[in-house]
């Protein structure tokens, strides 16, 4: 928008005299002048963010292009208006505490923003106002991944913030939110991944190379009490499951690379395994159909209905495709109800309310897009070019 005193400077110029030109300048300079001196300043302001409901969305980027400047973008998904943002580093990961009241950015920073002392750091922000709050140092192992859940997460009550840590070996921080400090480091060898029990806020599990699920517990100030090994939930070599989770109440489901959802009971200090069932019948088996992309599959707990990104002619490697199409399972007859275009989807997530809304990144067009559950997966609004390289989103929930 043009400035009001750079308006009438070219208005002033504009009629044709026939006085020299450096006293036509020299008038033009005056009047400028004069103008300008009368303009207030400028003040500038931040709008205050309207409160929060399950519509506000949290696309993580990791800016392939520039790392060490990640980016938490903040939208509103019901009237697809961006509302801000928040800086999350390099290999920055983030989550929002139970409450809906706090989000925790976990990263690294180098002084001279690709060398230097490395220093990791839970930063704290405010949820309502995306303010920054305080932050807490922690050992620099955190593990420098793209966006995933799993990769951080939090105890049921909120007193403890989990971190995956890879030097490549594997190990947990457990970081001590109320007292502001590192807890505890737990050794994890060959298990990765951060699964958090709701029926517990002392233990939580991660996944191991050999299938099964190793539960660690502290006590209550965060210090190692045990770890407990399950049997194999999967066969790593046949049937290797995706990080990405999904839970109902202490139920975890995962779902493979050949297209088989496995579910993990987390309600007793070992998990307990149902038996896998396939979502891909033998006619779309021939067509080469599989699950792909990185937060590829989404799920609704009071409709019982799994929303999964499905690619076909799928080949040793095609496991993060973009979604050609998403189809609908129920997950009590373990049916597919419905199939529907997939836009380039690689990560889903879905609002929890009586009417939801199912929220997918398009990885071509770099946006965000809202799809009706309740109308085939109509395609109700979008947001292109919101982010640069986002492979996660996460709604107020």
């Amino acid at each position: 928008m043009n400035h009001p005193s750079r308006m009438s400077c070219r208005m002033a110029r504009a009629p044709w005299h026939p006085i020299p030109a450096v006293l036509a300048a020299a008038l033009a300079f005056g009047l400028c002048s004069a103008r300008a001196e009368d303009l207030p300043p400028e003040t500038l302001t931040v709008e205050k963010l309207a409160p929060a409901d399950e519509n506000r969305l949290y696309i993580s980027d990791v800016a392939f292009r520039h790392m060490v400047d990640g980016r938490l973008h903040v939208v509103d998904g019901k009237r697809m208006k961006y509302l801000g943002l928040l800086p999350t580093g390099f290999g920055g990961q983030s989550l929002l505490s139970p409450d809906k009241r706090t989000i925790y950015v976990v990263s690294t920073y180098y002084p001279r923003l690709t060398r230097g002392e490395r220093t990791d750091v839970v930063s704290l922000y405010d949820a309502d106002t995306l303010a920054y709050r305080s932050e807490i140092v922690i050992p620099p192992r955190h593990a420098q991944s793209l966006n995933y859940r799993g990769i951080i997460a939090s105890s049921a009550d909120g007193r403890f913030l989990y971190v995956q840590n890879a030097t490549p070996a594997t190990s947990v921080s457990i970081v001590d939110l109320k007292e502001g400090k590192l807890a505890a480091e737990v050794q994890t060898p060959g298990c990765w991944g951060i699964f958090a029990s709701a029926a517990s806020s002392q233990r939580f599990q991660t996944l191991c190379s050999d299938g099964a699920m190793l539960t660690v517990s502290h006590d209550a100030n965060g210090q190692p009490a045990g770890q407990k090994r399950s049997a194999r939930m999967f066969d790593p070599q046949a049937d290797p499951v995706f990080l990405h989770a999904e839970r109902i109440g202490n139920t975890l489901y995962f779902l493979s690379f050949n297209g088989n959802v496995y579910t993990a009971d987390l309600s007793g200090e070992t998990p307990g395994f149902g038996k896998p069932w396939p979502i891909v019948d033998a006619a779309d088996a021939k067509g080469g159909w599989k699950p792909g992309g990185y937060q590829l599959f989404a799920l609704h707990a009071a409709s019982q209905r799994l929303y999964v990104g499905m690619h076909p002619k799928s080949r040793e490697g095609s496991h993060k495709s973009p979604a050609a199409e998403i189809w609908t399972l129920d997950l009590a007859s373990h049916k597919r109800v419905a199939r529907a275009p997939g836009g380039n989807a690689v990560a889903l997530t879905i609002t929890q309310g009586p009417r939801p809304t199912l929220y997918v990144l398009d990885a071509v067009k770099s946006g965000v897009v809202a799809l009706d559950p309740a109308n085939r997966l109509k395609a109700l609004a979008r947001l292109d070019g919101v982010s640069e390289n986002a492979v996660q989103v996460e709604a107020h929930q």
